[in-house]
């Protein structure tokens, strides 16, 4: 009798324990689920109000594809994919027209995707010739600060560079990626704070002459860190495990992430302005979009400890997904600058959405 009322009572926890599986299975599906349907939401929002006043490769649009090239790498939903082949095809796979600028180089990013998952119409030559103009400008001028002298040009060039570099076997090029990475960090990384200055207007000398915030702290611009965090994880994610440089870019991402984490708000969001949250009365999405996919994405490949970073994500996508209206715009985006400003909830940018984007596509990784 005894021994029946044990495997009784062992059947039971056996089916118990099967259901709850079965329950936290079904709730993680839907969760993903939800989050896919988010992001095409933004996308689907997104194509029906391009930005007309700028070119379709300029860096607002090379940001925005990037979050369109990590969705369909996510989810290979192919409304990702048919954005990318119709904005490539639209335009002739250029590259916008200022060879001496970073940005005008970051729509490469989703030429260089469509290569890589054996799209025969891509057509990379605009993109090698820019890099090879682009390098030779700096030869030429002779000029006495870096080729990328702001902040937010390490997520518009160095990703680029690397893959490209993966796709074309030349590893000269991903040199030239580092030579130049490390001349702006050297400029503008903070290594007290573990943040990056957005240009050299920004550094703190300790002069009274110095920017600084209304309560006195240095300024450091929310998404002008994204960008770097955000540019870090996909130079990494291309990046050869065995490359020399490499220690250095997993080493900087740890500090930042780290930094990052300490400057989240009760809302789950991140302001404008890092050090001094009492600027503005409301948190940022675009800056907080790339802190989100850049924190996931390390989680995801093993260079933050899940036990520590996992409760900032699982505060940060949720809010991300508030802000985000019923027909898939995502407000709250700070315009185009390089310094703090406000945003409001009707304050889009395509760079937005893109940062959107990429966030969502590691937040469907996360187990």
């Amino acid at each position: 009798m005894k021994n029946k009322i044990l495997i009784c009572a062992l059947l039971a926890t056996i089916i118990f324990t099967q259901a709850c599986n079965t329950t936290k299975k079904v709730t993680a599906n839907q969760a993903n689920s939800d989050t896919e349907k988010a992001m095409i939401k933004a996308l689907q929002w997104q194509e029906a109000h391009p930005i007309v006043e700028k070119s379709p490769m300029d860096w607002t649009n090379g940001a925005y594809y990037t979050g369109v090239v990590k969705a369909h790498e996510a989810t290979k939903n192919p409304e990702f994919l048919n954005a990318l082949r119709g904005m490539a095809k639209s335009n002739n796979w250029q590259t916008y027209i200022r060879i001496n600028s970073a940005d005008d180089v970051a729509i490469s990013y989703a030429y260089l995707y469509l290569k890589t998952i054996g799209d025969k119409d891509v057509n990379l030559k605009p993109t090698e010739d820019f890099i090879k103009k682009h390098l030779a400008y700096q030869e030429t001028q002779k000029r006495d600060k870096p080729l990328w002298w702001w902040c937010d040009a390490l997520f518009m060039a160095p990703p680029v560079f690397t893959v490209l570099s993966k796709v074309n076997n030349d590893p000269a090029l991903l040199d030239e990626m580092y030579k130049h990475y490390i001349e702006t960090y050297d400029l503008l990384y903070d290594k007290e704070e573990h943040l990056f200055a957005r240009d050299n207007r920004f550094l703190w000398t300790g002069a009274s002459t110095d920017k600084k915030e209304q309560n006195g702290k240095k300024i450091f611009w929310s998404r002008g860190n994204g960008w770097v965090l955000g540019g870090l994880a996909l130079i990494l994610q291309d990046m050869p495990k065995n490359y020399v440089h490499r220690p250095f870019f997993e080493q900087l991402f740890k500090e930042m992430a780290t930094k990052v984490k300490t400057l989240q708000q009760p809302d789950g969001m991140w302001t404008t302005s890092l050090l001094s949250p009492e600027s503005y009365d409301h948190t940022e999405t675009s800056g907080s979009g790339f802190f989100t996919y850049g924190i996931a994405w390390g989680i995801n490949n093993g260079l933050l400890k899940a036990s520590e970073f996992k409760p900032v994500v699982a505060k940060a996508w949720p809010a991300l997904l508030k802000i985000q209206k019923e027909d898939g715009m995502v407000g709250f985006v700070q315009n185009i600058g390089f310094d703090p400003r406000p945003a409001t909830a009707e304050s889009w940018q395509n760079y937005g959405t893109g940062a959107f984007l990429l966030a969502g596509s590691e937040v469907l990784k996360m187990k």
